[in-house]
């Protein structure tokens, strides 16, 4: 499903600074990977260049067979769009949509049918717990729904892939442990690649596998 394959990145001037070095990894369809390692190590850079918003200086990043480096930008701008979904920290859920509108938007950027795009909506809404919430507004919300809210916008489009950035750094313990649950259960329900990048050994003990990321490359932790 998703390889990277020998992927550096260094940032800085004449003083270059190596933060991926050789990064090697395979996920294959529902599969549900964390990676962890101190920061500055280079976590959020690796998904960047995962989902192609930032290029390595080496290596490559294989979707499916499709080479990211040799698509061109809107190329791969709608494969991030039809293929990727993102959960964030800090949610990036807007404040002036309601939830479902908050959700539906993959769907409206592909231009699904408004009829297909209302059913699933409701069913993703319901999967992750919000299913009385959809008229609600974000301020409403809890950060755990808020939480919520974002992993049902990140999947509901059916995507292959799944990158997760610290995705409980703002939450209590309890909720944590719900949003990793739930996150992993819609991940295998819809046979997506996961990648979940945390701090937190609590958080990586919910996935598939567990690696390193160090200044060598990525290490069975």
């Amino acid at each position: 499903m998703l390889r990277v394959v020998d992927i550096s990145k260094s940032f800085g001037g004449a003083n270059r600074r190596a933060v991926l070095n050789a990064v090697n990894l395979d996920v294959s369809t529902g599969e549900y990977i964390a990676v962890m390692g101190e920061s500055g190590v280079g976590k959020s850079t690796m998904l960047n260049i995962i989902a192609g918003l930032e290029a390595p200086d080496a290596g490559q990043v294989m979707l499916g067979g499709v080479n990211l480096a040799r698509l061109a930008d809107d190329e791969l701008t709608r494969l991030r769009r039809e293929q990727m979904g993102f959960v964030f920290q800090a949610f990036h859920v807007l404040p002036y949509l309601s939830v479902a509108q908050n959700v539906e938007l993959p769907l409206a950027l592909l231009r699904t049918e408004v009829a297909s795009i209302h059913e699933r909506v409701k069913q993703m809404l319901h999967a992750v717990g919000l299913g009385s919430r959809g008229g609600s507004m974000p301020r409403e919300l809890s950060g755990g729904e808020l939480q919520r809210v974002a992993i049902a916008r990140a999947l509901v489009h059916q995507p292959k892939v799944v990158l997760a950035d610290e995705p409980t750094g703002n939450l209590d313990p309890d909720t944590a442990g719900q949003i990793l649950s739930l996150l992993k259960s819609q991940i295998k329900d819809n046979g997506a690649a996961g990648i979940l990048v945390t701090h937190s050994p609590d958080a990586a003990r919910t996935a598939d596998k567990t690696f390193k990321l160090t200044s060598a490359g990525l290490v069975t932790a």
